[in-house]
């Protein structure tokens, strides 16, 4: 049980990592949709950069839930932990009555998996948990973008239609504006009391959820801490005695020293995520997150030194041997990394936290000396580092703006309850169905039935969800070890002045930068030098990057500054 916690790709890329916590509860069959590069249009482009005295009128009031009290609170922007056996008697009630009239919601979706069909035991119970008739349009996740655009444009927008993040593309994000509610009036200030769960969602989720001056979004809130994590096998390293790195230097040498092609053994894949962690370059997540304000100006991380000597770092590490040769070849990006992590062919690699439990689950019964754990990142001097916070939310729900209140007052009803914390009723249907239809319980761990894989797939989830929440019943010391780590490294976690806010670049940039990763991929395995990004660099700032930046700065000068 992974709740908030998501499956992304095997080696990601720049826009998968944005999945890195916000499609838990969507990821299927271990992987998650392909992520397509930021755009946007002018039109609508900053009304949604809502912030201070503005934004306080508008967000709903925080309400924390004590319906139920996590092993691990949340701290420095981590989710909570728990780490206790799932007891079902023990289950709290969250909703104690239903909130629906028993009015009729369609929701569109983006569906990774194959939909259930329309009248399975999971829908049906959900809307009788709620007292409301739901029904579902799931499309297909991996060519949303295409489908949700045509809807937008047409008259026939569904009540309901879920958004990601990396499909704000285009004309997407002024359509958001002009066709979804306003949902102020039902959840601004203290009016979103009536609807406890969605109360206790975060307020930096509900900035995020500002479109167009107004509280639009219902949202998926993730941890601010990133989810991106240096795995490695702690089994083999302490066989060997090898000591976790706690630098650059340090690093290279332990990987040349645990190296040995000819034994099929190589240190590590592909480390440029690390290596952007541990030199303290900007998220490459988001566009917004790539700026930040040195001396009083607007500098983006490739402008940065240490986005080059993150490059340089990485190039040496290929350079000396020490990367396995699927990620020389590219093969990483296409394939599971995990058989080959299994057979100790590796034994470090980067990538999505939800890995650490999907690695443990995988080789438990098989391979029961098997231990991955979490790798703290390291300054790259041997110092603390210096993170950057990640976008609160990254998934939204909206509601059509023809809507009559009594629909919206059900869509309301549905977000409440799908907003359950864990350990609640609520939050057990939601998530995982109807006991011994779709999941049984056995020593504290629910498993799903074949039916429950079949119809307890990516669908009420997408609504609106709790605060983020790490919990494995079957390997509790993996919840814990994840939270620890997100607390360790959400105190090295510093906001940019743009976190949590909506900006749409306007389209004339929007591929301004789209050349950067293939060109970092080329420098670090030696295809390409490092004066090649100082020219690209030169040339993005000439063809519209310093243009970009004083549009930013107008931003900035008009919302003010969300670091702190």
């Amino acid at each position: 049980m992974t709740p908030n916690a998501a499956s992304a790709p095997s080696a990601p890329s720049r826009r998968s990592f944005l999945a890195s916590t916000a499609v838990a509860a969507v990821a299927v069959g271990g992987g998650a949709p392909l992520l397509t590069a930021c755009g946007g249009s002018d039109s609508g482009s900053r009304e949604g950069t809502t912030s201070g005295k503005d934004a306080k009128k508008l967000l709903p009031a925080f309400v924390a839930s004590n319906v139920v009290a996590p092993d691990i609170p949340a701290k420095n922007g981590s989710a909570a932990g728990f780490t206790r056996k799932l007891a079902l008697a023990d289950l709290k009630t969250s909703v104690p009555k239903k909130l629906g009239k028993g009015g009729k919601v369609t929701i569109m979706s983006p569906f990774w998996g194959s939909p259930p069909k329309s009248d399975n035991a999971y829908y049906k119970a959900m809307n009788d948990l709620i007292g409301t008739d739901v029904h579902w349009q799931n499309q297909d996740g991996n060519t949303y973008e295409q489908k949700l655009g045509a809807v937008l444009a047409s008259s026939d927008v569904p009540d309901v239609v879920v958004v990601p993040s990396w499909n704000l593309n285009g004309r997407i994000p002024s359509a958001i504006i002009s066709k979804f509610a306003d949902l102020g009036p039902y959840l601004s200030g203290d009016a979103v009391k009536e609807y406890p769960n969605l109360a206790a969602i975060p307020t930096d989720a509900w900035q995020r959820s500002i479109f167009g001056g107004a509280l639009r979004g219902l949202p998926m809130p993730q941890p601010i801490v990133t989810g991106i994590v240096p795995l490695y096998r702690q089994d083999i390293f302490e066989a060997e005695g090898y000591e976790v790195p706690t630098s650059a230097d340090a690093f290279m040498a332990w990987a040349k020293d645990a190296t040995n092609a000819r034994a099929k053994r190589w240190a590590c894949m592909d480390m440029k995520w690390t290596a952007f962690q541990s030199f303290g370059v900007l998220s490459g997540n988001e566009k917004p997150l790539g700026w930040n304000l040195v001396d009083g100006k607007l500098v983006n991380r490739v402008e940065t030194e240490e986005f080059l000597e993150a490059l340089e770092w990485t190039r040496k590490l290929f350079a000396a041997g020490v990367v396995h040769p699927d990620a020389e070849l590219g093969k990483s990006q296409a394939t599971d990394p995990g058989p080959k992590f299994a057979k100790g062919e590796f034994l470090v690699y980067a990538n999505n936290m939800s890995q650490w439990w999907s690695r443990t689950a995988e080789q438990a019964v098989q391979n029961p000396d098997f231990k991955v754990w979490g790798m703290d990142i390291f300054g790259h001097d041997g110092g603390d580092p210096v993170l950057w916070a990640e976008q609160p939310a990254g998934i939204w729900s909206f509601v059509n703006k023809k809507a009559s209140e009594e629909v919206v007052r059900e869509v309301l009803a549905v977000a409440n309850v799908t907003a359950a914390p864990y350990g609640t009723k609520e939050f057990m249907m939601t998530n995982y169905g109807v006991e011994g239809t779709h999941y049984t319980v056995k020593d504290g761990v629910p498993t799903k039935t074949d039916q429950g894989n079949l119809d307890v797939l990516n669908a009420y989830v997408m609504v609106a969800s709790p605060a983020p929440t790490v919990a494995h019943p079957d390997f509790p010391d993996v919840a814990r070890g994840q939270v620890e780590w997100q607390q360790r490294m959400g105190a090295f976690t510093r906001k940019t002045p743009f976190f949590g806010m909506q900006i749409t670049e306007p389209s004339r940039y929007a591929n301004l930068s789209s050349n950067f990763e293939q060109l970092e991929d080329d420098i670090t395995r030696g295809r390409k030098k490092i004066s090649d990004m100082q020219q690209a660099v030169s040339d993005w700032k000439s063809k519209g990057g310093d243009k970009l930046r004083d549009w930013y700065q107008k931003i900035l000068d008009e919302n003010g500054s969300a670091a702190n």
